[in-house]
């Protein structure tokens, strides 16, 4: 009971301090990053411990596929719901039911989990870094749902873990989700890191197509360096799949340096669109609006008309 006790003043403090945060934004901008921050946070817990459970009966019932999936809506919902911050795909969704294939994308910051939740297909498992499953609640999460850890310290086990991928694909037909930059970019322009070639070999060996996604930079909505995290949209392009048909090893160099530069130049044309859009509605507010005046024997109500 004493447990229980501190878990419920525990969560009832979390709960107040967040909303009181985002209470106070109203007047310093600056607390909604923490509000958001927090509100976050206890969306990832939750759905994370919803997942060890979803896990465990779908795999009881015959659907362990699923598991990262149904978590990843559940997280995106809560989120949107939470936080007023969501991904939102404008082209492309159509590709996402290829299957199986490797579907990859840019990774910008620790907000690219809510991304999972908006583009991840249904029987497919995301790989992470090695380390994350040692995390409590969101590790034993990972674990549970089949998640392809990666220790990039040791790359004979890197490559296992691939290989062991690639067989699970043509087994059971689960796609992979890879983000290639390896880690986070915290951009605040359009930009990608150099592409890793692991999601490259996989998709050659496996004989999969691969599916580039690609998210706008949303530097304007989330950055942690200058503490702001604001509610918005973020945009989000699912590209056509590329075909890994009749490659081999020696084409994964070219394969991956023509996936980089086209969703590099998506990136920059999205980030063009949205600046023009800004400076359109920027201009078009700024208009002042033409008053004639009214002769002196008009109505007391009403002294102008608009033109």
């Amino acid at each position: 009971m004493a447990i229980l006790s501190y878990l419920v003043t525990g969560l009832t403090s979390y709960f107040a301090i967040t909303v009181s945060l985002f209470g106070l934004s109203l007047k310093i901008p600056r607390a909604g990053f923490f509000a958001r921050c927090l509100a976050a946070y206890a969306c990832l817990i939750a759905c994370a411990s919803y997942g060890l459970v979803a896990s465990i009966v779908l795999r009881l019932v015959g659907y362990g596929g699923l598991s990262q999936w149904t978590v990843a809506r559940s997280f995106k919902w809560a989120m949107r719901l939470c936080t007023g911050t969501y991904f939102e795909i404008v082209s492309g969704s159509e590709y996402l039911s290829t299957r199986p294939a490797v579907f990859i994308t840019n990774h910008q910051t620790e907000l690219d989990v809510l991304l999972l939740g908006t583009i991840f297909p249904p029987y497919c498992s995301v790989t992470a870094k090695k380390s994350l499953s040692r995390v409590p609640v969101l590790g034993w999460f990972m674990t549970l749902s089949g998640t392809v850890f990666i220790d990039r310290a040791n790359r004979e086990t890197a490559v296992k873990a691939f290989d062991g991928a690639a067989e699970q694909m043509q087994r059971e037909r689960q796609s992979v989700l890879i983000f290639p930059e390896g880690t986070r970019s915290y951009s605040a322009e359009p930009a990608l890191l150099p592409f890793k070639k692991g999601a490259f070999h996989l998709a050659v060996k496996a004989g999969v197509d691969i599916v580039p996604v690609v998210a706008e930079n949303y530097a304007h909505l989330l950055d942690v360096k200058k503490l702001r995290f604001e509610a918005g949209m973020i945009r989000v392009k699912v590209l056509p799949p590329l075909s890994t048909k009749n490659l081999q090893t020696s084409d994964v160099d070219e394969l991956t340096t023509k996936t980089r530069e086209s969703m590099l130049e998506v990136i920059q044309d999205m980030y063009k669109t949205r600046e023009a859009r800004y400076t359109e509605e920027a201009s078009a507010s700024s208009i002042p609006t033409n008053r004639v005046a009214m002769p002196p024997h008009a109505s007391s109500t009403s002294t102008a008309i608009e033109t």
